[in-house]
């Protein structure tokens, strides 16, 4: 729970993010860079064995959710009819003291119960399973990390979640399933104390982050290989994460854009990018280390998995 006397770093705006020139990068389709092939080999080689994953909205898209920024069917798109002055309007904390309708209609949408991880996340899982994930760092606040039996003590939802929930002016806590409940009905929530409006403990602009994020300053410096997924890296402090590694450590972007750090040219001698759709991406990634059946069979066992077993092997370790 945030305390408004507590001192830590904010949510603050969207960072800048450097020009780019839309149209080539909009008709890229894949990278030939070998990224994918690369690091498969590292991890076969067992190189990487503190393995830190930076997860953005992209990685739920599979789930049937719509990231935020893809214009006309992103999140922020659907937002249109409440006549936001600016798509992030709908996570900056004043602007919801005014209008909380829009950022509820969100909720409605992101509660977790409606949705199901995917591939992307028991791909994640499958790290954990092996003893190579040191952390998952999401933005997302969809919840599927956890649902998909990603431990607690793994996962830095640096962006807050729907688990529990308060009042925005007072931070008096109240119970999150009154609260889900009055959202889903169209209500809004209101807090017993001050009267104030209630919201789930997600963090807005203008917010303390959860004290589980400063957890980066340990794992960041001791990873030896990050895994940024399906990110816009546009949202400060959460988007300077990946600059944190040490320069040595590989670090891989599966994307569909080149993003941050990714769009200087040349790339680091240890960065790695293969760009198109991530979950595509990932199966290849899963393909080449040998884990399609083995991921396959934990979705199936959540109820996850939808399509026909892959014929290869599962395999227990990852360096045989």
């Amino acid at each position: 729970m945030r305390h408004p006397s507590r001192s830590s770093t904010q949510n603050d705006q969207p960072a800048p993010s450097p020009p780019v020139k839309e149209g080539p990068r909009a008709r890229v389709k894949s990278s030939s860079r070998g990224g994918l092939a690369s690091v498969a080999r590292l991890l076969k080689l067992g190189r990487c064995k503190n393995i830190v994953v930076v997860a953005g909205a992209g990685i739920s898209t599979a789930s049937g959710i719509p990231d935020f920024r893809t214009p006309g069917t992103g999140l922020y798109s659907n937002l249109e009819r409440y006549d936001l002055p600016y798509p992030e309007a709908v996570f900056n904390i004043d602007y919801f003291s005014e209008c909380p309708q829009a950022f509820f209609s969100l909720a409605r949408e992101l509660y977790p119960g409606r949705h199901r991880p995917n591939y992307i996340h028991y791909f994640i899982r499958s790290l954990h399973l092996r003893g190579l994930l040191l952390r998952v760092y999401t933005q997302n606040i969809d919840g599927l990390e956890k649902m998909c039996g990603i431990p607690e003590d793994k996962l830095v939802e640096a962006h807050g979640n729907f688990t529990t929930a308060s009042c925005h002016l007072c931070y008096t806590p109240y119970p999150a399933e009154d609260a889900k409940v009055a959202i889903m009905s169209g209500d809004v929530p209101t807090c017993s104390f001050c009267a104030g409006t209630v919201k789930p403990d997600v963090v807005f602009f203008g917010e303390d982050l959860p004290q589980k994020y400063f957890l980066h300053s340990e794992d960041f410096p001791k990873a030896d290989l990050l895994i940024i997924m399906g990110t816009s890296l546009q949202i400060e402090p959460f988007a300077s994460l990946v600059n944190t590694v040490r320069a040595s450590v590989p670090r891989l972007l599966l994307n569909r854009h080149a993003v941050g750090p990714f769009l200087k040219t040349p790339l680091r001698r240890a960065d790695h990018l293969e760009l198109g759709d991530l979950l595509d991406l990932v199966q290849r990634m899963a393909h080449l280390l040998g884990w399609s059946a083995e991921i396959e069979e934990l979705m199936r066992s959540q109820g996850d998995w939808v399509g026909p077993p892959t014929q290869s092997r599962a395999i227990v370790s990852c360096v045989d």
